[in-house]
């Protein structure tokens, strides 16, 4: 028998997480569905210090207290729980997941971006042999090491500057000749050391059982060299998760993000979306404050309104 809920969100990362703690609060009874663990891209954060109230905090730390204060407030929150339809039936919308069929009023699509990958040589084969997206993750298994970060936004220069306190040296390889990122990281990567890689493009990733070497090329130049490294961190940019919605019927943009409305409703009733799913800035706080709407406007819709009736 499928499982009735009122709710159901998907995906636990800072606009599910908030979205449920709204929800639970509003006394809905809603479930988080999260394919991989809480916390999202978020959690991989070393340092977040652009959130209110946290001078400095550490990514994981920060989901941590979300997740808590969700089940805190009685939101069921499922872990490794992929979804993989959801499908709008007439006032009630079907979710399938590995484990359940959940009937619900209602669903908040929070399913965010995941990374992009190079797509060159090497990439897959050595895919956790050295190969990683995320250095909070990984970095300490590289302690004094020589590592390479790919990217030239901010997510690689914060990967960059928390791999500088780990790594015994730090290269960072941009296809441009200078970064996409705040000026504030250019100033401590230079302070810390990180040697850079202008105009130059990974053309391989080779080794044997694990990572050795790094081939490059100067796209300016064309001139080829080979790096001995240890690990590469990959983290040149992010596609959204959208294809769940995609199937569903859900409007998306050129780029493959949700459309919603103020309201963060999409094109389909009873389906909402919040977070980066739905583009924007890509900040935790607009995530958060994009989930709190979603559940204040999903809780209407399930209500009727603030003094409707109970669907």
């Amino acid at each position: 028998m499928p499982v009735e809920k009122q709710l159901v969100i998907i995906g636990a990362g800072p606009a599910g997480l908030s979205a449920g703690i709204y929800a639970a609060r509003f006394g809905l009874n809603a479930v988080i569905l999260e394919a991989k663990v809480s916390g999202g891209q978020a959690a991989e954060a070393a340092i977040i210090e652009n959130y209110p109230g946290f001078v400095k905090i550490r990514g994981m730390e920060l989901m941590d207290a979300m997740r808590k204060q969700a089940e805190g407030c009685g939101c069921d929150i499922h872990d490794l729980e992929p979804v993989r339809k959801i499908e709008k039936r007439e006032k009630h919308v079907r979710v399938i997941s590995d484990r359940e069929t959940y009937v619900a009023d209602a669903v908040i699509i929070a399913t965010g971006r995941e990374h992009v990958k190079l797509g060159v040589p090497g990439e897959e084969q050595f895919s956790g042999r050295g190969v990683s997206y995320c250095a909070t993750c990984d970095g300490p298994l590289f302690k004094g090491k020589r590592v390479l970060v790919v990217g030239g936004g901010n997510t690689a220069c914060s990967e960059a500057l928390y791999l500088s306190d780990v790594a015994g040296e730090v290269h960072l390889v941009h296809r441009r000749d200078d970064l996409r990122a705040e000026a504030y990281y250019k100033r401590a990567l230079t302070e810390k050391g990180v040697k850079f890689h202008w105009n130059t493009e990974v053309r391989s990733i080779e080794g044997d059982k694990v990572v050795k070497k790094i081939r490059l090329t100067n796209n300016k130049t064309g001139e080829e060299s080979l790096l001995d490294v240890d690990a590469v961190f990959i983290a040149v940019g992010y596609r959204p998760v959208s294809d769940l919605a995609k199937e569903a019927g859900v409007k998306l943009d050129e780029g493959g993000y949700i459309v919603v409305d103020r309201e963060q409703r999409t094109n389909i009733e009873g389906i909402f979306a919040a977070g980066d799913v739905t583009g924007g800035v890509f900040q935790i706080a607009t995530a958060v404050g994009e989930g709190a709407t979603a559940a204040v406007n999903a809780y209407l819709y399930i209500r009727g309104g603030w003094y409707g009736t109970s669907k």
